[in-house]
């Protein structure tokens, strides 16, 4: 598909919606937005602007005499005196998912009024899905691999049936915080009417809940755990490791964290930063807010069930709300 417009305000009318780009690690979310508004505005830069503004001079010395009237160029408006038509500071632009600066993955942008869209996703706390890369052997102080090394461990008689059973047991044992919260008994009909509702979540957003976690890949020292959840954040998932290997009386580090998926849109839909220039992101522009509206009902109510925590741990009372 390619731009058939080359002037450059049409071109920024039809700039509204999300984009889908792949986070590289290792820069900020801020980095990124100042790259892609940059990107996009010098790009509209360099096509048919809009020209200056004429004026009205009036000229003549006397009233008396016959006054000369001739149309010159508004030098006020000249892009030389005020600068570029499109500056990124013009241009508005959010993130839908915050991703830390060691996280690479799929990440989603309001542009202008796609920003609307983005604020709508982020409250309704879609499923993400992560693979997180981790090495046994040495722990560090920051649970990243550019930490400082604290401790080293033995991990020769770790094999993979045994991140297995820690991947399984950590799975169990969300699902069972979640009932616990809504005040039910996990044997009753109560809380297989919610199982039948769909996922649990607690309505406070500083709750990380874990759906899913198992392993994918396993060749010693090295794995890779692949983890569904919501209300997660950097730290959070580096911690999961270091559990791991704790739990497994040795010692863990994260190697690698990539999100491949934020509710319907997967790597397969994201630009890579070798890809984002203007005609790629209006490209993706037009992909992505087709699957808004193709998945517009989904999006809408992402079949979660939303749980009020309640502060005392023996109420039955079962407190939840339909989404």
């Amino acid at each position: 598909m390619s731009v058939l417009v080359q002037d450059a305000p049409s071109v920024w009318n039809s700039l509204r919606g999300l984009i889908c780009i792949y986070k590289p690690a290792g820069i900020s979310c801020f980095s990124i937005r100042k790259t892609l508004t940059g990107k996009i505005t010098s790009e509209l830069c360099e096509m048919n602007c809009r020209p200056p503004e004429k004026r009205v001079f009036i000229e003549g010395d006397d009233t008396t005499k016959k006054l000369t009237v001739r149309i010159d160029t508004n030098y006020a408006d000249h892009p030389l005196v005020v600068g570029p038509r499109y500056q990124p500071r013009d241009f508005k632009c959010v993130w839908v998912n915050y991703l830390g600066k060691n996280t690479s993955g799929v990440q989603l942008y309001g542009i202008k009024d796609g920003t609307k869209v983005a604020h709508k996703l982020n409250k309704l706390y879609p499923l993400r899905t992560y693979r997180i890369k981790g090495q046994l052997g040495f722990s560090t102080d920051t649970f990243f691999t550019d930490g400082k090394v604290i401790e080293k461990a033995k991990f020769n008689r770790i094999n993979r049936p045994m991140i297995d059973r820690w991947c399984a047991a950590m799975q169990a044992s969300h699902q069972t915080k979640m009932f616990e919260m809504c005040g039910v008994d996990l044997q009753s009909q109560a809380a297989y009417e919610l199982a039948v509702k769909g996922p649990l979540r607690p309505s406070q957003s500083d709750i990380p809940v874990i759906y899913s976690v198992k392993c994918v890949e396993f060749k010693s020292p090295d794995f890779t755990i692949e983890v569904q959840c919501i209300n997660e954040n950097e730290l959070y998932l580096m911690t999961l490791i270091h559990q791991l290997g704790y739990k497994l009386h040795s010692s863990a580090t994260c190697t690698q964290i990539q999100c491949i998926r934020y509710t319907v849109f997967t790597v397969e839909d994201a630009l890579l930063r070798k890809h984002w220039t203007l005609q790629n992101i209006i490209d993706n522009l037009s992909k992505c807010n087709k699957t808004v509206e193709k998945y517009k009902d989904l999006l809408d109510s992402p079949h979660l069930v939303n749980v009020n925590v309640n502060d005392d741990s023996n109420s039955n009372e079962l407190n939840v709300v339909n989404r």
